[in-house]
């Protein structure tokens, strides 16, 4: 017991202080060494850390999006007496957080949006591939709301609507979940709408082989067709890169088809590049059918994953082209 005690007193303060508390550690558990169990643990966590940090990082978006929620409840309560006199009541909170996702794009992907060019005036379809989650679309929804003073409204899967607290931020963005009578009412109110037909399937399935997943889904060419509007085809390089999913467990992927529900855990949150892609629109044919216009617009987006994304997909080269100087896109 003496020797304990010198050595909680004796020597340089850190060590005396780390020797001491391993000393109190080890007779109040009575385990021998414990020191060396502590040098295990310590190793142990030192190389979990990395592992640990790519399942957080997703996290970082969650947070955000909770942060959009309760800066529109503050909005709404500074600004509810003038909510009944103004159609606009909104336009103000909407481009806040249009400013605070474009920063984030800004800084952590370099995000970049090329091809606005390409959406018409009018309303229109934009369909695009559907990362492992949605990040690129809401960058491509505030960049163009900030730089083209345009606003898209987006066709989101059920399940988002049953999230908690995500009400006020679906209704102030103007989210729908269909069905096809509603997408065609929109856009034939003039506006611009957003749908991935792959959906949850393809955001937790596809690979880094930018594999499109839409299956027999043909609902949308048809609302094109009914509304009378182009579609316009969008691709995010490296967006598979920037967060990935264990899509490949089979197990998984029976349990989604069980329940549809996104229950497939995601990892990544990498500061990849990531550059939006707007192609040439597919205009509006008046004898063409649903299955027809399916194709087309499949084979639009598949030219852009064909013309700007290194298949397979690799995200130590997408971090790398961080530090690449763009070239001119033709």
């Amino acid at each position: 017991m003496t020797g304990g005690n010198e050595s909680c007193s004796a020597g340089p303060i850190p060590v005396s202080y780390l020797s001491c508390l391993t000393y109190i550690l080890g007779e109040w558990t009575g385990v021998e060494h414990i020191e060396d169990y502590l040098s295990y643990a310590v190793y142990l966590l030192w190389v979990l850390f990395p592992l640990a940090v790519v399942f957080l990082l997703p996290g970082v978006i969650v947070i955000l999006f909770y942060i959009s929620i309760l800066f529109l409840h503050i909005y709404k309560r500074k600004n509810e007496l003038r909510e009944a006199y103004s159609s606009d009541f909104w336009d103000g909170a909407k481009l806040m957080l249009a400013t605070l996702w474009d920063g984030h794009g800004r800084i952590w992907h370099g995000y970049e949006l090329h091809g606005t060019e390409n959406i018409p005036e009018g309303p229109g379809l934009i369909v695009f591939y559907h990362g492992a989650t949605p990040v690129d679309c809401i960058y491509f929804i505030a960049r163009l709301l900030i730089q083209n003073k345009r606003y898209c409204h987006v066709v989101a899967d059920h399940f988002v609507f049953r999230l908690p607290g995500f009400n006020i931020l679906l209704d102030v963005h103007g989210v729908i979940h269909g069905p096809k009578e509603e997408c065609v009412s929109s856009l034939k109110k003039g506006r611009l709408l957003a749908i991935a037909p792959g959906g949850v399937r393809e955001a937790l399935f596809s690979d880094e082989m930018y594999t499109i997943l839409w299956g027999d889904r043909k609902g949308f060419a048809q609302v094109a067709i009914d509304a009378k509007v182009p579609i316009i085809p969008m691709f995010t390089q490296n967006v598979r890169e920037g967060f990935r999913t264990l899509g490949g467990i089979k197990i998984l992927r029976t349990l989604y088809e069980r329940i549809r529900l996104p229950v497939v855990p995601l990892y990544g949150g990498f500061p990849v590049k990531l550059r939006t892609f707007i192609g040439e629109p597919i205009p509006y044919e008046p004898n063409i059918t649903a299955e027809e216009l399916t194709e087309k617009a499949k084979a639009a987006v598949q030219a852009l994953i064909d013309k700007h994304q290194k298949i397979p997909g690799n995200i130590f080269r997408a971090l790398m082209e961080r530090f690449q100087t763009q070239k001119k896109e033709d």
